[in-house]
């Protein structure tokens, strides 16, 4: 299957609202989950990055994710909407296979439920909390859906650093996610052993 370029930020397609999918059991769509798997398998593998792809970034403006974890079966959400999310939110360090540049740290609820469909059509729910931080991660894809980027959640222009600094201090050694933007103050800048 093809790897598809992946539209950068700046691309006007990234800003728009992605269309329903009727019918999750068509060829297209099967087409376009094989080509998200590709592209995100090809992403991860050159560098190091990347757990999940939305349509949009493929320039398909339809509402369509693929989720894949370490250790896990391949995962593709069509449809999925936030249908619940709880009052407790974190921070936590975001960045996109559509910026791979540059990393900033967000706020997202620390719990949301996620209504999707399968590829067979049937309607599924899902929770997601701080488990392989799959909630923020869902957070993050569904915004592309609605034209949301991770720029536009970003808790403090501070935290905004390159690609190349946030490898340099804060991949391995600082916490992914904290618990308040007090504590962003607190930790940013000063690398932490874990």
């Amino acid at each position: 299957m093809p790897i598809r370029p992946i539209l950068q930020l700046g691309d006007l397609r990234l800003r728009e609202v992605a269309i329903s999918v009727d019918d999750p059991n068509m060829p297209e769509i099967r087409s376009l989950i094989r080509d998200l798997a590709d592209t995100l398998a090809h992403w991860r593998a050159t560098t190091g990055y990347g757990r999940g792809i939305a349509a949009p970034q493929l320039g398909v403006s339809q509402r369509v994710i693929f989720l894949k974890l370490p250790e896990a079966e391949p995962w593709p959400l069509i449809n999925p909407e936030i249908i619940q999310r709880s009052e407790e939110k974190i921070i936590v360090w975001d960045a996109c296979l559509s910026f791979l540049s540059i990393f900033m740290q967000v706020e997202r609820h620390r719990e949301i439920t996620v209504r999707y469909q399968n590829l067979q059509g049937e309607n599924l729910e899902f929770s997601a909390g701080d488990d392989r931080n799959l909630s923020e991660l869902l957070q993050h894809e569904i915004d592309h859906l609605d034209g949301i980027l991770a720029v536009d959640r970003i808790v403090d222009m501070k935290t905004l650093c390159t690609r190349e600094e946030f490898e340099k201090r804060y991949r391995d050694s600082s916490p992914y996610a904290v618990s308040s933007p007090a504590t962003i103050k607190a930790t940013f800048g000063q690398p932490r052993t874990t």
